[in-house]
């Protein structure tokens, strides 16, 4: 028979950069009717993005979230016979709480962060670390000197403003300048050059597409 799962999240505690991690967690238990995060509504939060959950506004209060994280637990477990309850969070607030639903008998389940208290991981039923999240990476900033090294090439090859072919541009680039456009992201000449329409102005493909450089993208 499956099992009916509760998915309840601390929305002030967890990162919703978790919720499909924590909704895999569920999922592996069995069948989640009900999955909810809550937290201070009114503050700006990516957990508002998460669909798959259904957000509860629990205030500002001290202990707001915790307390009725708690109440509807219990509420699960005693009028809704809820199999597995899931408690997501890091603090050290729901031992008392994961204990009483296991003696009423239900399977509890805890996830947290690597800081969650060994207090919380023992008196779950089972209990899962999230893993790390991986820091944002920023974008690269415009590669102005390639830019200019490309301009550069374009001007002295270009004959009555028809620019460079494409495969020479990429040859004198690499021969004057070491680059090899394989090791960047748009890993191919084409892709750099349309990825920077305000710079460039592109022949469709062929073997003998040309580029040109706009002036004024370059003028300062």
């Amino acid at each position: 028979m499956t099992k009916r799962v509760a998915v309840l999240v601390d929305g002030d505690n967890l990162s919703a950069d978790h919720r499909d991690a924590i909704r895999k967690i569920g999922l592996q238990a069995g069948r989640v009717d009900v999955a909810r995060v809550y937290m201070n509504a009114r503050r700006n939060s990516s957990w508002h993005e998460a669909s798959a959950y259904h957000p509860v506004h629990s205030g500002s209060g001290k202990n707001a979230t915790d307390l009725l994280m708690a109440i509807d637990a219990m509420d699960l477990a005693l009028r809704q016979d809820m199999d597995v309850i899931v408690i997501a969070s890091s603090d050290g607030d729901f031992v008392h709480l994961h204990r009483k639903l296991r003696e009423l008998g239900v399977t509890t389940i805890g996830t947290g962060e690597a800081k969650t208290p060994e207090s919380t991981r023992a008196s779950s039923g089972q209990f899962f670390e999230l893993k790390p999240l991986e820091p944002e990476t920023p974008p690269a900033p415009p590669d102005e000197d390639m830019d200019c090294q490309i301009r550069g090439i374009i001007a002295a090859n270009s004959k009555n403003g028809i620019g460079i072919r494409l495969t020479i541009l990429g040859a004198k680039m690499h021969r004057q300048h070491g680059v090899q456009i394989s090791t960047h992201p748009e890993k191919t000449w084409r892709r750099y050059l349309q990825s920077k329409p305000d710079l460039y102005d592109l022949d469709p493909a062929g073997q003998n597409a040309h580029v040109r450089f706009k002036p004024h993208g370059f003028a300062e």
